[in-house]
C-alpha cells in the first residue's frame, strides 16, 4: 500500500507543478540556511580528540595577586607559572603530564639557494605525543631522558617535511632553527586537530597548526622566541623562570574518574602549601577541566555564529508555514477525490497516511534542492578569512540530518492540511460533486 500511496503522490505534485515547485523551493532554502549554519557549528564543536578527550584535562591554579580592579576570588586564568609547571612535572601525579607554549622561529634549508623563512611551532615536554596519541609517519618522540638533558632534536610536522626534504623522511637530518642545529626524530603524519585546543585559546584556534615541536627546557635554555600572551606582576621584569610570569599551557592524561578527583585532591594540596608560603593571595580554588568542558569554559563558539543558526531555524519555520498554507489550499481542493475514496470504505488513517506519504516526497525533493544551497552555503563560508571556515564541509552524519530535517519539517507542515482534509464529511462532497 505505501508504494501506492507514493504513485498517487507523484500523479498529485504533477497536477499542481506551479504550487509543488513552491512547497520545494521554500523548504530547500529553508533547510539550506539552516543546514550551513548547523555545519559550521557541528565542526566548530566537535571533539578533536575522539576516544582521548574523556581522559585528558587541564589543571587551572592562580598565582597571580589581587589588583584593585579584580575580586579577590574572580576566575582563575588558564596559565601557569614556569615554577608550577615544573612542580606539577616533577610530582608526576597524573598518568601524563606536558608543559608547552607556542614559538615562531627562522628556519634555514639545506639548499644553498633557499632562503630562510618563519614557521609557528610548539615547545613541549616529552609525553606531549604519547599523551595526545599524536601520529607518527617516522620517528618517535623524544625521551624524558632527553628533555632533562636539553637535547637538540625536533619533530616536524608533515608539511614541513615536505617543504625541507620533499617526499623523503627528514629523521635523523640536522635543520637549523635560528642559529642552532636540531636532529630529526620524527615526523608526524599530518596532525591537526582542529580547534587547537591545547594552546591558548583565541580567535587563531582554528586553522593554525604547529609545523615543529622542540624540548621546552632546551627553548629556554637557548633563550629562543616565544609566542603568545605573558602575564607578569610585581617587580622583577618579566623572566619566563620566574613564579610572577605566567605562559605556560599544561595537559594532564588521568584514565579513571578515581585518578581525576585525586588529582584535584593534590591540586588543592598543593595550593594550600603555596597560600602558606605567601603565594595565591586571591583564595581561587584549582580546577580541572576536561577537553570538551575547557573548550566549552573558553567560548571557542563566536556568538554571531549562534544567532546566525536562530535567524536560520526561523527562516525555515517561515517557509513551513508558508508550505502549510500551500498544502492546506492543495489537500482541501481534492476533498472530492477523497470523500469518493471514504465513501467507497477507506478509513481517515488511510486517507491520513496517503497524505503524509505526499508530504514526505516533498520533504525529499526540497532536501535534496536544501542540500545543494547547503553546499553552496558551505562555499561561501569557506571564502570567508576565518580560520574556522576552511572546516566548513558536510560530512556523513550532517548529509543524513539534511534529509531527516527536510522531510521532518514536510511531515509536520503536513500534519494539520491533511488532519483538515480527512475530517471533511463525505456526503457533503459527494453533494456538491
Amino acid at each position: 500500500m505505501p508504494g501506492y500511496y507514493f504513485l498517487l503522490a507523484i500523479l498529485s505534485l504533477k497536477r499542481n507543478k506551479v504550487i509543488t515547485a513552491l512547497m520545494i523551493v521554500a523548504i530547500g532554502l529553508g533547510i539550506g540556511a539552516s543546514m550551513t549554519m548547523m555545519t559550521v557549528l557541528h565542526v566548530m564543536s566537535d571533539d578533536p580528540l575522539p576516544g582521548r578527550s574523556a581522559q585528558l584535562f587541564v589543571p587551572v591554579i592562580d598565582p597571580k595577586p589581587v589588583h584593585e580592579d579584580k575580586p579577590a576570588r574572580a576566575a582563575a586564568d588558564d596559565d601557569l607559572t614556569w615554577p608550577d609547571a615544573a612542580y606539577l612535572l616533577h610530582a608526576a601525579r597524573a598518568d601524563k603530564q606536558a608543559a608547552m607554549a607556542a614559538g615562531i622561529l627562522p628556519i634555514q634549508p639545506q639548499q644553498a639557494t633557499a632562503h630562510p623563512f618563519f614557521e609557528s611551532g610548539r615547545y613541549v615536554t616529552a609525553d606531549f605525543f604519547s599523551m595526545f596519541g599524536t601520529p607518527f609517519a617516522a620517528g618517535r618522540g623524544w625521551t624524558q631522558q632527553e628533555d632533562q638533558d636539553h637535547a637538540r632534536v625536533v619533530v616536524l610536522n608533515a608539511a614541513l617535511n615536505r617543504k625541507l626534504f620533499g617526499a623523503a623522511s627528514g629523521v635523523g637530518q640536522v635543520i637549523r632553527l635560528k642559529n642552532t642545529d636540531f636532529r630529526v626524530v620524527g615526523v608526524l603524519d599530518n596532525w591537526q586537530p582542529q580547534p587547537v585546543f591545547y594552546a591558548q585559546i583565541d580567535e587563531h584556534a582554528f586553522g593554525e597548526d604547529d609545523q615543529f615541536f622542540l624540548p621546552l627546557q632546551t627553548a629556554l635554555e637557548l633563550k629562543l622566541e616565544f609566542a603568545g600572551r605573558m602575564m607578569c606582576w610585581g617587580s622583577g621584569g618579566d623572566s619566563r623562570s620566574s613564579d610572577h610570569c605566567s605562559w605556560l599551557q599544561f595537559w594532564v592524561q588521568l584514565s579513571t574518574p578515581a585518578k581525576a578527583s585525586a588529582y584535584r585532591d593534590f591540586l588543592s594540596g598543593y595550593v594550600q602549601d603555596q597560600r602558606a608560603r605567601g603565594r595565591f593571595p586571591r583564595h581561587v580554588e584549582p580546577h580541572l577541566y576536561n577537553l570538551m568542558d575547557w573548550l566549552a569554559f573558553q567560548h571557542l563558539i563566536p556568538d554571531d555564529l549562534q544567532v546566525q543558526l536562530w535567524l536560520a531555524f526561523g527562516f525555515l519555520g517561515v517557509c513551513m508555514l508558508n508550505i502549510v498554507g500551500l498544502l492546506l489550499a492543495k489537500f482541501l481542493r481534492r476533498s472530492g477525490e477523497l470523500g469518493v475514496r471514504r465513501a467507497l470504505g477507506a478509513r481517515r488513517r488511510d486517507l491520513f497516511l496517503q497524505l503524509g506519504i505526499e508530504s514526505s516526497v516533498i520533504g525529499v525533493a526540497g532536501g535534496l534542492l536544501g542540500l545543494a544551497l547547503a553546499e553552496l552555503g558551505l562555499w561561501s563560508v569557506r571564502q570567508q578569512p576565518d580560520g574556522y571556515a576552511h572546516l566548513a564541509r558536510m560530512d556523513l552524519a550532517m548529509l543524513a540530518g539534511t534529509f531527516v530535517l527536510a522531510i521532518a519539517a514536510s511531515v509536520i507542515a503536513g500534519l494539520l492540511p491533511a488532519w483538515r482534509a480527512c475530517n471533511v464529511a463525505p456526503a457533503l462532497q459527494l453533494k456538491t460533486q
